[in-house]
């Protein structure tokens, strides 16, 4: 598995650079910005050069229970550098989610959604929507519980199963709820990673995030992000898509990735595929 170095969780790099490079950085976020959603022009002429694209697909195994991502576990995704994973956790919320979703098709890019099952139950257009837009479906419990650690085994694994029957009633059909999940907080508990190992549910944590939990600007988010993946250089990444300023953030945030010649890559279960765990 990839070994990634890790950034200070809740605030970018306070080393001191050269003037120069403070200004040429803050002109290239402050452009990267300028324009709020990725050129509709993307749409109509497909996923060709001019589009951020995904790279590959990556069909994961879900046998016994993996676990990915080294803020919270050994091991991650076997990424090649420059290679990153697009996560957004919390979701769907009108408004913030119909943004992100537009801004990833324009681009064609593909990401993995880790719902909210008392959201999905409230949006199920917007469930459905991230389906059909080919964006893989993680599980992200029923009430966002803080912590899980400090409910009994039986109630948390209840939040877990009662999120993923709502998120599959939402679907009603229209896409396939996989078998990813990712704890609120990242907060687990030895029983239910056992449970998810029985169960063969991959457990997905992240490399680094965005910390768009604090309120920021977008500028600043954008900042912020771009110098944890320069310094990680691959890795799952972690956004909101309930975030306003996320969703100002993300165009810029692509054509960064596409300027600065990092790639994109979607995950989906194994099983999906036809195959075995």
């Amino acid at each position: 598995m990839a070994i990634l170095f890790m950034l200070d969780a809740q605030k970018p790099s306070e080393s001191v650079t050269p003037m120069t490079t403070r200004l040429n950085r803050r002109r290239f976020i402050q452009a990267a910005l300028a324009a709020s959603v990725i050129p509709e022009q993307a749409r109509a002429f497909g996923c060709g050069p001019q589009a951020v694209g995904t790279a590959r697909t990556m069909t994961v195994s879900t046998a016994g229970g993996p676990r990915f991502g080294q803020k919270q576990y050994p091991d991650t995704l076997p990424l090649a550098d420059g290679e990153v994973v697009l996560t957004f956790d919390d979701g769907p919320l009108p408004g913030p989610t119909n943004h992100v979703l537009d801004t990833l098709a324009a681009a064609c890019v593909q990401a993995t959604f880790f719902l909210i099952g008392r959201n999905a139950a409230a949006s199920p257009e917007l469930v459905k929507r991230i389906a059909s837009d080919g964006h893989t479906i993680g599980n992200h419990t029923q009430s966002h519980p803080w912590t899980l650690r400090n409910r009994s085994f039986q109630a948390g694994l209840a939040d877990i199963d009662k999120g993923a029957e709502s998120i599959r009633q939402a679907l009603g059909g229209a896409g396939t709820l996989a078998p990813f999940i990712r704890f609120p907080g990242f907060v687990d508990t030895p029983e239910l990673l056992e449970e998810m190992s029985r169960r063969n549910v991959a457990v997905f944590g992240a490399d680094f995030w965005a910390s768009d939990w604090n309120p920021m600007s977008a500028e600043t988010e954008l900042h912020l992000v771009l110098g944890r993946l320069e310094h990680a250089r691959r890795g799952i990444i972690l956004f909101h898509d309930t975030k306003q300023q996320t969703a100002a953030m993300l165009p810029g945030f692509l054509r960064a990735l596409k300027e600065r010649g990092f790639k994109v890559v979607h995950t989906v279960p194994r099983a999906l595929y036809g195959m075995n765990g």
